[in-house]
Parts: structure tokens; sequence; C-alpha cells
């Protein structure tokens, strides 16, 4: 029986591996079109095309849910096995996650409404107007540290936006790929830049380091092959190199 409980024990090692691999990965994101969002039942988007795809090439299984921003980062913190894209990678960040990148390289910039009014050539100048963001959303972290004094907090990119357009806030940082398909469809303008990120896919610290690389190498030749930026042209996105 000892001999029976050593072997058993000595194989523990070699199994544990095996087991992480077989559990499925949790993929957490916002609505933020067209970058990830729900349509119907099904959850769309440029950045969620690529996790379908890395995913499809290492054959493991996985989830995606679309949540508000905060519950999305704060499962990823907490919850093994789960991830959250698209997360921009700054130095807060970097010793919270396990990261996957990029999924794309984006500035954001500030933009108000058309006919509001609100000008400014530089971040000092924009800092007396109300900005609003995300809660738990990298920019409010930026627009906190860069000393934007007055700003609204809302759930989601949605209620932002809401917001912008029926004049309840001045201006709102957005990604400078979403805006140029943006302004299309809405009265919105370019106010000045705020900041310059990769964004990719955050795994929470224990997430298994082999298979974070098998999901890395994947996204490489996602991006290799040139398949990320036709994903993007798909969504109405061009992809600077």
């Amino acid at each position: 029986m000892k001999k029976l409980l050593l072997l058993a024990f000595l194989a523990l090692p070699l199994a544990a591996p095996w087991a992480a691999h077989a559990q499925t990965v949790s993929f957490t994101t916002e609505d933020y079109a067209p970058f990830n969002y729900r349509e119907g039942k099904e959850i769309k988007g440029a950045t969620v095309e690529q996790v379908e795809k890395v995913m499809a090439a290492i054959g493991v299984d996985y989830t995606i849910e679309v949540l508000p921003w905060a519950r999305a980062f704060s499962l990823a913190r907490t919850a093994p096995m789960t991830c959250v894209f698209a997360t921009a990678h700054n130095s807060a960040r970097d010793p919270l996650f396990k990261w996957v990148e990029p999924l794309l390289i984006d500035r954001n910039i500030l933009i108000t409404r058309k006919g509001s009014g609100v000008t400014a050539s530089n971040l000092e100048e924009a800092k007396k107007y109300t900005v609003g963001t995300q809660r738990e959303d990298y920019t409010e972290t930026i627009l906190k540290e860069k000393g934007f004094p007055k700003l609204d907090v809302a759930s989601d990119f949605n209620a932002t936006l809401r917001k912008l357009l029926s004049g309840r806030i001045d201006m709102m940082p957005i990604s400078e790929l979403y805006y140029d398909k943006l302004k299309a469809d809405q009265p919105v303008e370019m106010v000045t830049i705020l900041s310059a990120q990769p964004m990719g896919i955050a795994c929470e610290k224990s997430f298994p380091d082999d298979l974070r690389a098998k999901m890395q190498s994947a996204l490489d030749k996602l991006i290799a092959d040139g398949d990320q930026k036709k994903i993007f042209l798909k969504y109405g996105m061009n992809l600077s190199d």
C-alpha cells in the first residue's frame, strides 16, 4: 500500500500541468464596439475575432463574456484561468497580470460633440472641461495621473458617449482607431491627443506560463501573416504600420 501511495504522489507533478490545461479559459471583455460587443446573442468585434483565432490555433476551450468593465477587470485580477481584453498595458498594470499582446497598438484622443465650442490645443487647456470616462477603465487612471480635476465616471463606454452627445460632459477619451469609424455616424470631432499604449490580453497571475506562451505564439503568427490587419479592415479600421 505504501508503495502505491508513493507512486501516486510521484505522479502528481506530471498530472498537474495537464489538469490546468484541461480547464476552460474564461475571457471577459466590455461592450466597446467595434472592438468587442454583443449583437443579439453573438459576441463580435475586431479583438474578439483575434481571441477566437488564437484559441482555435492552440486547441484550448474558452468562453467569452461581455460585462461592465470594472467587473470584467476585477474577475481577471482574482479568478484563476481568467483573462480580460482588450486591456491597456501600462506601468501600473504590468505586475498585475500575465500578458499576451498586442491585440492592437492605439492612441487615445479626447473628442467632443460638434458645435460644443470645446477647444484645447493641449492637455493643460483641456483640464478646464468636464471629461467623461468609464469606471476602472485605464483612461480614468490616465486622466487622474495627468491632473484632470473634473471627471465624470460612468458604468460603460456607451453611457459616456450618450452623455457627450447630450451635452452632459464636454469631452471623452476614445480609441483613435474607433474614432475614425465613429465620426462617420455621430457628430463628434477630435480635440487633442491623450495617450498611446499597447492593448492586449491580461490574464490572472496564476495563469499557466506554457499556455500563455502558446497564446502569444499564436497571436504573433496572426500578426505576421497579416490576419490581424485584415480583421481590423473588416471592421472599418486601418492599422498603421
